[in-house]
């Protein structure tokens, strides 16, 4: 899996498309942020801030204040790969972003999304 190209994505152009994406299934933003929260440790303001200042990816998980200690429960395929074998730590915490929006946009309860 060598796409590292995301790496240098800004992750404030990707936030709409997150969004966009669970809208069209009836869930919202406030559902976003909260598996962002969640994963990541950011809150409002911090998030906030990171798409205020573009940042890529690679900066956005590296400043990210406490990966979930559940990431582990994280499990299945996104773009063709197993989340829970992805070698490469930022390419696995990027699939998790999206396997937990994918689950999102598939109407999964936040309750489960959350691994809770």
């Amino acid at each position: 899996m060598k796409n590292t190209k995301i790496f240098g994505m800004p992750f404030a152009s990707v936030y709409p498309l997150y969004i966009k994406k669970v809208e069209k299934k009836g869930r919202t933003k406030e559902e976003v942020d909260e598996i962002i929260f969640w994963l990541t440790g950011y809150d409002e303001a911090t998030l906030q801030q990171q798409l205020e200042n573009k940042v890529d990816f690679e900066t956005f998980f590296a400043q990210a204040p406490q990966l979930n200690p559940k990431v582990s429960l994280i499990t299945g395929v996104i773009c063709g790969y197993r989340v829970e074998e992805i070698e490469d730590k930022l390419m696995q915490k990027i699939r998790y972003l999206d396997k937990l929006i994918d689950e999102l946009a598939k109407g999964k309860a936040m309750e489960k999304i959350l691994r809770k």
